[in-house]
């Protein structure tokens, strides 16, 4: 549904449970991470791979994957000092199994 001006109508939105923002962010700089209780996933906002970083997660292919990073898929950094917020994260998220 959207409003009148167009745009989605926020309220049919299903809601994200929010976890935590990284320590020490300013406004424009917010990794994050959600989860997201009806899909069972863990959702995370972080800065987009820059140039630099895409080659190497492309030479470091999990075991027995293909190497590359496909069109459906991104890679985003997520600093160090939001492991504790990670953390949180994967225990909210393995509780909607419970």
């Amino acid at each position: 549904m959207h409003d009148r001006d167009g745009r989605p109508d926020l309220e049919v939105i299903v809601e994200l449970q929010f976890i935590g923002v990284a320590p020490s962010t300013e406004d424009r700089d917010s990794p994050t991470a959600w989860v997201d209780p009806d899909a069972k996933e863990i959702i995370l906002q972080g800065r987009k791979a820059g140039d630099d970083l895409r080659p190497k997660v492309h030479n470091s292919p999990a075991p027995r994957h293909a190497p590359g990073i496909f069109d459906h898929e991104d890679v985003i950094r997520i600093p160090a000092r939001m492991a504790a917020i990670l953390r949180k994260t994967c225990d909210v998220a393995e509780g909607l199994d419970g």
